[in-house]
């Protein structure tokens, strides 16, 4: 429904009508599981509404081409002890257009999402936000380029165990038209004493007092039809 609400591009109000004249014919696949008559004996669904849904738009946008793969994930970090529990996702580079640059630094698509104010994350949580910035250079270059993601490092003051749940970690979000693809996203753990370990896009760690977490989300792709 909400690609074809941008497809339409008209100010249409939200409603199940849009999906009447729609056919929807799917094989077995990712989307389209085979699911166990007994419930108890079926998987649960995860990352439905945040990883799979953002994967889901840039695939069915793509054959339009009306705009290069944004960065395609929410970036989903989670971290917590026995005292509390936190869970945010963070924004990157929106995919450039025929007429148009990518967004730096934001979200998009299929979340409803914002950022916690670093004063308030300070004041609630044991960690300190050393950098939350614009990532340079990291939407794909084209005639129109690619939004940058965003670089976000925190130090804990406290242990916490740390997982993450992130997508476009090897290959970058795709162009159009010859324009190049977005940096995909990385993310690491710095230790107190300096040591440095990459984290996989599904990954998680058991971190000390001192630690600290670094992400480097993906930029957009770009655009290179003439203008």
């Amino acid at each position: 429904m909400y690609v074809l609400r941008i497809l339409i591009a008209k100010p249409l109000p939200l409603n199940e009508g849009i999906l009447a004249p729609v056919t929807i014919e799917l094989p077995e696949c990712l989307l389209n599981p085979v699911f166990d008559e007994d419930p108890a004996k079926s998987p649960a669904v995860v990352g439905g509404n945040i990883e799979v849904s953002q994967r889901l738009v840039d695939t069915l946008l793509k054959p339009f081409e009306i705009a290069a793969c944004s960065q395609g994930t929410m970036n989903n970090v989670l971290f917590g002890n026995e005292n509390f529990g936190y869970y945010e996702t963070i924004g990157g580079g929106t995919g450039a257009g025929s007429d148009f640059d990518g967004c730096d630094a934001v979200h998009q698509h299929m979340t409803n999402t914002r950022a916690t104010d670093p004063e308030i994350f300070e004041h609630r949580y044991p960690v300190w936000l050393n950098k939350y910035a614009v990532r340079p250079n990291s939407g794909g270059a084209g005639t129109f380029k690619g939004g940058n993601g965003i670089i976000r490092e925190m130090t804990f003051l406290e242990p916490v165990s740390l997982s993450v749940l992130t997508q476009h970690r090897k290959f970058g979000p795709y162009g159009l038209k010859g324009g190049a693809p977005g940096k995909p996203g990385e993310q690491w753990v710095i230790r107190k004493n300096g040591q440095r370990e990459k984290l996989n896009a599904v990954d998680g760690r058991e971190l000390e007092k001192g630690d600290k977490f670094l992400i480097e989300t993906p930029g957009g792709g770009g655009f290179s039809e003439s203008k």
